[in-house]
């Protein structure tokens, strides 16, 4: 496995077009994670208000929740 250095000096060395590419490749796939791991957050929230494990409320009662000693 390269070393990050490795990786940086590599990419170095490419024409710019092709650093630009691979630049705009990797902000690609960092989005479609991203958006995987919102839609798996999804899907999670809706399988807790569909089981009653969801806790609902106003950002004031949720923080109250989040901090009382009993729910650490």
């Amino acid at each position: 496995m390269m070393t990050y250095q490795e990786i940086i000096n590599s990419i170095e060395v490419l024409p710019v077009e092709d650093q630009e590419e691979l630049f705009e490749l990797i902000r690609k796939r960092r989005i479609e994670a991203r958006r995987a791991e919102i839609a798996a957050n999804a899907q999670e929230i809706f399988k807790a208000v569909e089981v009653g494990t969801a806790k609902r409320g106003s950002f004031e009662e949720l923080k109250s929740y989040l901090l009382e000693d009993d729910h650490e």
